[in-house]
Parts: C-alpha cells; structure tokens; sequence
C-alpha cells in the first residue's frame, strides 16, 4: 500500500474503454482452487469457500449512498444450516442459495456489528457441494477513505465535483460486499456498475461491455478478474481521462480528474520503465491486459498509494507534476510510488501472504524492490543511498521496548490495521537488503523466481519464500531471517578491541541491542541473532564473518575501519572512540552509502547514551563542504535535530542557529537559491535542504527571502512557480502575521487546482504564532477546506504546536475522528502527539488511552507514549553536552577557520 513512450490522451466516457479488450486473456499460469490450509488464522467458520463473486452495484452518489446484488459461488466442506461471513455497514434485506438449478431458499440474515459479520441460517440443513448464495443489500458511501468512498473537489472551471473510489486493504471489501474478506479466501470477480452519463468507470479489468439505459446512464461490466484476495478489488467512477501507452501486451494507463491527465506523465512513463524489468526479474510475467495508475483528489492521513490489481489507487499529491509547484523529492517519490505498487502486483497480488501476520512480504518486498529498480532505471539519483534513511525510519520504532517483531501474529481487525508501520515497511526492506547480501544478487533472484512460479495465485507464510532462496543456493539464510523477522530488536555490535599488528588489523566483537528506552535492561540481557558483519579497513579488502556472541575478525590494513560495510546489516555499530575520530578525518574517503551511515549510527548512539554526544557532533561538523552533494543533503537533518532539542530556550536555539548558519550557508551560496542549468542531479535536492531547514530554524537571510518571494505574487502571481514553490511558501506560512495568514487563506480558496488547494490550506497550520494556529484549527473544522484537507491541517498544527493540536482534538473528538479513515481512527490522535518532548504529552496520551481505546486498538499510541518519555529524559541528559560542545567550538574559531580553509585547497 502505502511509490518517453509515444502516449495518446483521451477524455473517456465508459464506453470507449470498453473497445481496448472484451475479455480476460488468460494468465500464462494456472490458477489453482484450493481451499485455504486450515491452519491459516481465520475469523470465520471454515465451512465455505468462495471461488467466484458476481456483483452489481448502483451508486446514489448525491446522497452517499449505494444499491448491490452479490451472486457467490460457494463451496460447502461440510453439512450445515448456517454460513457466516464478513458485512459491514451493509443492511441486508434478503439472501437465498441455491444448489445447480435448484430453487433458491431463502435464509434469515443476521449481523454482528462488532464482529462485523453476517450469519445466513437455512430452514434445513445443507449437505456439502457447491452452491450460489445471493444478496441484496444497501451501503454507504463514505466521505474517508474506507471501503466505497467519495472525493468531492472544484474541477478547472471552478465546478463542484464528487467521483467514487474504493480503498479495501486491510479489511474493508466488506463494507462493499458480503464477502470472505480475508487474504487466504482468493476468488475471481465479476463487477457490473450503473455508470451516469459523462462519467468513466475504471477497474481490475478492462469493460468487457457498455450498456446504454433508458434513465441515461450505463451498465458497465468488466472483465473477470483473476483469483485474487478481496482487498485487491478496485472501482472508480467519475469525471475522469485516461491516457495509454503499450509495454508489450500489456496496456499502461493513467486516469485522473479531466484536464490534469497531461500531470501524469511522469508515472506512466515510470511505469513503462519499471514494468518489463520487474517482468524479467520475478520470471513471471504480468498476467493481466491492462495496469492502469489512477489518481484521486484529496488525501489520507495514513496511506498515498494501493496496490489494486490492475488498477493502482494513488491520491493526486503523490502521483501528478506540475511544473509550476511540484518539487524535485516530490518527482522522485512519484516514481518511487509507482516502483513500489507496481512490485505489489506480483508481491503481495500473484502470491499473498496468507494472514496479516505476514503483511511484511508485501510491503517489506515492495519497498525493496522500488529501491532497487529506481537505483537501475534512475543511477544519477543515488537511490541507494536512502536505504539508510529507511533502516532509521525501522529503527526509530525498533529501538522501545513497545516495538514488534516484523512477522507478528495479528488476531482481530484493529490489529491489522494497526500492522502497517515502519516495521513492517523499512526494516522489512532493510531485513531484504541484508539477505540479498549474503545470498547474492544471482541466487536471491532465482529463489525468488522458483517462489513466484510455485506459489502463483496463492497464499504463502514467510517460511515459504526462505525455503525457495535456501533451495537456489543460500546455505544458512533461514537462521538469519529468523532471528530477524520472529524476534523485534536492535542488534549492537561493539568494538571491543582493534589492534593492528605487522599491516593486519584484528578486531575483537561482541554482540549486544541497541534501547532507548530500556538501555540497562538490555545491556544484562540482550537478545541474540546471527548476526551478518561485513568489514573493511579503509582501502583494504573487505572480510565477513556470521556474529553470535563474539567473533574476532582480520582485515587488510592499518587505519580507520568501518564495520557494515556498504550498510546492508540491519544492527548499529559502537566504535571506540579513537576509530571514530579517524573516520571523521578521512571521511570523504568513505563511500557515500557508508559515510551516510556512520553519521546516523553515531547520531543515534549519542543520543541512546552510548556515547558523549559531543562524539556525534564532532562527526557531524566533519563533513566538509566538498562532501558529495547526497551527504550534504542529509546534513541539515542533524543540525535541526539539535536546534529541536531546546524547544523552549530561544537563547540556546539561536546559538545552534549560528552554528547551522555558518556550516550551511557557504553551501547554498555554491550552489544557489535557484536552479542553474547544467547541475547535478542531487543539487536540487541539496537546495530544498537546506533553505526548508534554514527557513525551519529561522535564518533570517532565508526567511527574508521567502518573504520577498511571497511579496513578488502581489504584482506577478507566477513569482514563486517552480520546484521551490511550496518549499517557499512553507517558510512564509511558518513565520506569517496575520495579514499573511489571512491572504494565504484567500490564494488557498482561489487556487486553480484542487491539489494546491489543499497544498495551501495544509500550510495555514504552520504557523509558530499560537494565535494563528489557534485560527487554523477551528478553520479546520469547516467545511472550507474540504473534507479529505481538514485533517491535514491538524496535523500541520502539531508539527509546531503538539499540545494545542491534540487538546483541540480532544475537545472536539467525535468530529476530528470523522475526519479520518475509518480504519486509523485508533492511531489519530497518538500521531498529533508523536513529535512532543513533553512528558505532560506522555501523560495524556496515556489517559487518552486507557479511556478510549482498547488493548489491540493502542499499540501506536503506546508506541508514541513510549517515544515520547525517551525523548523528555534524553533532552534532559544532552542539553548540557551540547551546550559544552558549542563552547568548545566558540572557544577555538582559528582551529575551525583553518580546517576549513585547508579544505577547500
């Protein structure tokens, strides 16, 4: 869930689609109908199976709500008068079976709201075979992104409009349909829906057929789909376009809103890029006609992207470009989008993990994957590098004692739906990466071809795809993913001692976990993995040895070393203290990827008490300017990080400003505020960094910048189009007055496009004023800013104001909940919560809590609670270290101005 072929645009009504395939071409592998293994986990009665579901659906779009019959053929296992299935939000007036041509029977219908299930009982009782169980039933049209749901937006013409989507995963299929709405129950899908006049429908399949009505509208029916999991099924409908290109057989569409279809060309032609390179890879080709990329105004809080066979949902911030605002990371993470959900349609939509507890075999690969094939299809952007960056995000969770291991068991519904996090998402990439490591490249790639081909159509558990790597060739991989994946943690690996005799260094190890919050506990008793460590004295061979306990190892060389090597192992590394200052004065001469992790590994070392901070920092002021332009990129997080640590102290904030000012400013005056034709393809990347940090920190040269930026609209409203756009405007937004607020709010309601009206209004909650912030939460209690934007807003306000956002929450919970999806209401307000060092925060969120949520409901918000107490103590403890630090810098300028001046010879 969750990344120049010659095209031709078209404004499709339903009709025309239906004339690019008629049918289904079959997919080149078979498509096995066995029933789920029992020992899957389950909600339901294991008495039926679905093998196919026909449904027509007429949508009442104005009043938000939807007319549906469902046919179903079943298979009963056993004798039984009753049949339970998953409904919600359904009311269902009737639902009959029927055996081959025999005469329906009708059933008395039952709901469990809570279990959100349907119990069908018969007069008598029915013998085992196979059966057609029928409903009729309504629903609703939700205004969130759960189960059918509707985005109102003001198309270019300054119209109101309302088109219709669906979002299932994890499990809201059925809030559609009656339905086995569980991963292990694959079936194939008829789908027929009334479509009005003027409008275009869009699903897994192509439109078989296109029937005209009397009333005006049409019967749109699509083609079969193959057997998939219910969450993976699709519909959308309204004022769309859709334009094409060809990848051999296979028909690449993107559909938006009329008029910004020309918006999309950067994912259509990612997609024409990604998917013959993911067709050779996996071995298996894409077995459907058509993979459409569709885009939908608004947005989530919790998710951009679903992977929907054949037809990818993508709300419009992360999918279109547009030349005038769309930034060159928001460019990158389109393509990154598109890599990632296209990789679905194999990982996770032709093999899907059998329950939720596997949920990492989606995502974890998807995530993978998209690094890997952006990495080949785009070298120049060094994608590789930000698997540092995703291995942080993982360890930002890993590191409490509130984390989980990346197979988890999952037992209801809130459970699931609380699965999709950084665990599952970035350590599960960062658990492949280092698998793939030691495999190699060749055998990971043939194991994972003999796992497609084997378990295509089907369901797996995680041991499935070990033992399909281990049979190509990878002795000894099942251990590591093991430890890896069944237990949560952090593994630490030490330098004990380095001693380097007649040009050999020996390095003595020893295996230990990483904590934030539960240090001591975990430096007595640690738990254990088989640890992959990989080393190399800098410009030596590298050497690689299997750590459990303690180990010893032999590099080539005398001088600095580093340990994970190329940043594959998921572990931290502790260094003494004498290493670390050698790879701080030859650290340009490590490469980019291990320079990238050596920072993060000893920011974050620092931080946990490992080490004096003042180690971190010396690390961090040891990047030159002439560092490469990836590196100097991710400088500027640091220096926010400690500008952040004395929130409160504006004397201490302005002495690391100074500091941040004088280390990053000389880089943005090389390079320029603004693009300059021929630079690299990093350098805009670099820019955005350092003026969005600069502007965040408060650098009165950005900031009065932006400002003039900003004033330039009143004569010239194209002044601030380009990729710094909202990088700008976002500076400006932080350090408005009130005549400022209050004419951001007017360009916001006066905007061309609905993606930047709700890129503006998310802005007017970036206020540091109180008072304006105060504004831009009850604003976001209207109906102004649109349905699908309020919520964002909310969440701009505790970016800066953590404590106002969710008291304000709080005060009116019932509709800031409405302004959620359904399904990630529990984690709302822990999330409004999360960026506070406040142990007052850490208390509420906890009576929040303990009042409102129940124990399979709280683990994000037990995981934030968490954070946040580490956080307040860690503050405490560095504030002083870090001030010692500047003074140790103040005190020696001459030392400083001479390193640097040697540098830049």
């Amino acid at each position: 869930m969750s990344f120049s072929p010659v095209c031709r645009a078209l404004s499709l009504s339903a009709a025309p689609l239906a004339l690019a395939f008629s049918s289904f071409v079959a997919p080149a592998l078979a498509q096995p109908q066995a029933a789920p293994v029992a020992e899957v986990t389950t909600q339901l009665p294991r008495v039926a199976v679905p093998s196919h579901y026909a449904i027509r659906m007429a949508p009442d779009a104005a009043n938000l709500k939807f007319s549906a019959e469902a046919q179903i053929d079943i298979a009963l296992s056993t004798a039984t008068n009753a049949i339970t299935l998953n409904a919600a939000d359904l009311a269902i007036s009737s639902a009959t079976i029927a055996m081959g041509k025999g005469k329906p029977v009708s059933g008395t219908i039952a709901t469990d709201a809570a279990a959100q299930t349907v119990t069908v009982t018969f007069p008598k009782s029915l013998k085992p075979g196979n059966y057609k169980l029928a409903f009729a039933y309504t629903g609703v049209i939700n205004t969130q992104a759960n189960g059918l749901f509707a985005l109102d937006y003001t198309d270019g013409a300054g119209a109101s409009k309302r088109a219709l989507f669906t979002q299932f995963e994890a499990p809201d299929a059925r809030r559609f349909v009656p339905s086995w709405d569980e991963p292990s129950y694959k079936a194939t899908f008829d789908l027929s829906v009334v479509v009005p006049k003027g409008q275009m429908a869009v699903s897994n399949m192509p439109i078989a057929s296109s029937v005209a009505q009397k009333d005006g509208t049409s019967l749109v029916t699509f083609g079969t789909s193959p057997k998939m999991s219910t969450y993976l099924l699709f519909l959308g409908m309204g004022e769309l376009e859709r334009m094409t290109t060809k990848s051999g057989p296979t028909e690449l569409g993107v559909i938006t809103g009329k008029g910004n279809v020309a918006k999309a060309q950067l994912a259509l032609d990612a997609a024409a890029q990604i998917l013959p390179y993911y067709n050779d890879y996996f071995g298996v080709p894409f077995p459907l006609p058509k993979l459409d990329n569709v885009a939908g105004p608004g947005q989530s809080q919790f998710f951009s992207a679903m992977e929907n066979w054949g037809a990818i949902f993508t709300f419009e911030r992360a999918l279109l470009v547009d030349p005038k605002s769309t930034s060159e990371a928001s460019k990158r993470r389109v393509y990154e989008i598109v890599a990632h959900e296209t990789a679905h349609q194999w990982f996770g939509n032709l093999v899907t993990m059998a329950w939720w507890d596997d949920l990492w075999l989606n995502e974890g690969f998807a995530s993978w994957m998209a690094t890997k094939v952006t990495d080949v299809m785009q070298p120049e952007w060094e994608t590789l590098l930000t698997r540092v960056d995703g291995r942080e995000q993982a360890m930002s969770l890993d590191a409490y004692v509130t984390t989980h291991p990346v197979v988890q068991h999952v037992k209801t519904v809130e459970e699931a739906n609380q699965a999709f996090d950084a665990i599952t998402y970035e350590k599960g990439e960062a658990v492949i990466t280092m698998l793939e490591n030691f495999a190699g490249a060749d055998t990971w790639r043939d194991g994972i071809r003999a796992y497609m081909k084997k378990h295509a159509y089907g369901n797996t558990v995680t041991t499935d795809l070990w033992s399909a790597v281990e049979a190509a060739g990878a002795k000894g991989l099942s251990t590591i993913a093991h430890d890896f994946t069944s237990q949560p943690g952090i593994p630490l690996v030490k330098v004990d001692s380095a001693q380097c005799v007649n040009g050999t260094t020996r390095l003595a190890l020893s295996q230990s976990e990483f904590s934030r919050d539960a240090k001591e506990a975990k430096d007595n008793s640690p738990l254990s993995w088989h640890v992959p460590v990989k080393a190399q004295v800098l410009g030596g061979a590298e050497q690689s040895v299997i750590l459990q306990g303690k180990a010893t190892i032999e590099l080539q060389g005398c001088g600095p070393y580093v340990i994970n090597k190329g940043q594959a192992g998921y572990y931290r590394t502790l260094y003494p203290a004498d290493n670390v200052s050698a790879l701080a004065s030859d650290f340009t001469k490590l490469a980019s990827i291990d320079q990238k992790g050596v920072l993060a590994d000893n920011w974050q070392l620092g931080l946990g008490g490992y080490q004096p901070m003042a180690r971190s920092l010396d690390l961090v002021d040891a990047v030159p300017a002439t560092a490469s332009t990836a590196i100097l990129t991710a400088l500027p997080d640091y220096l926010a990080a400690a500008h952040e640590m004395f929130e409160g102290d504006a004397p201490s904030q302005q002495r690391l400003l100074a500091y941040a000012s004088a280390k990053l400013t000389p880089i943005l005056t090389r390079i320029g505020m603004d693009v300059k034709e021929g630079e690299g393809a990093q350098t805009a990347l670099l820019r955005q960094s350092l003026i969005a940090t600069l502007g965040d920190m408060g650098d009165a040269a950005v900031v009065a910048e932006a400002q003039r930026r900003y004033a330039a609209l009143a004569t010239n409203p194209a002044a601030l189009d380009g990729p710094m756009k909202f990088v700008w405007l976002r500076i400006v937004a932080r350090n408005a007055d009130q005549p400022t607020w209050d004419n951001m709010r007017k360009m916001a309601n006066a905007a061309p496009t609905a993606l930047e009206k709700s890129q503006l209004f998310s802005l007017l909650g970036r206020a540091k004023d109180e008072k304006l912030a105060t504004q831009a939460l009850n604003l976001a209690m209207t109906n102004e800013p649109g349905k699908t934007t309020s919520a964002d807003i909310i969440s701009s306000v505790a970016d800066e104001h953590s404590a106002l956002a969710v008291d304000f929450a709080l005060a009116h919970l019932d509709d800031y909940l409405a302004l959620i999806d359904s399904s990630a209401r529990n984690r709302a307000i822990g999330r409004l919560g999360a960026g506070s060092a406040d142990i007052a925060m850490a208390d509420k969120l906890a009576a929040y809590a303990e009042a409102n949520l129940s124990a399979d409901a709280r683990k994000t918000t037990d995981r934030v609670i968490a954070a946040v107490r580490a956080r307040a103590a860690a503050r405490t403890r560095l504030k002083p270290e870090v001030l010692a630090w500047l003074d140790g810098k103040a005190s020696a300028p001459k030392a400083v101005s001479a390193r640097a001046n040697k540098t830049r010879k």
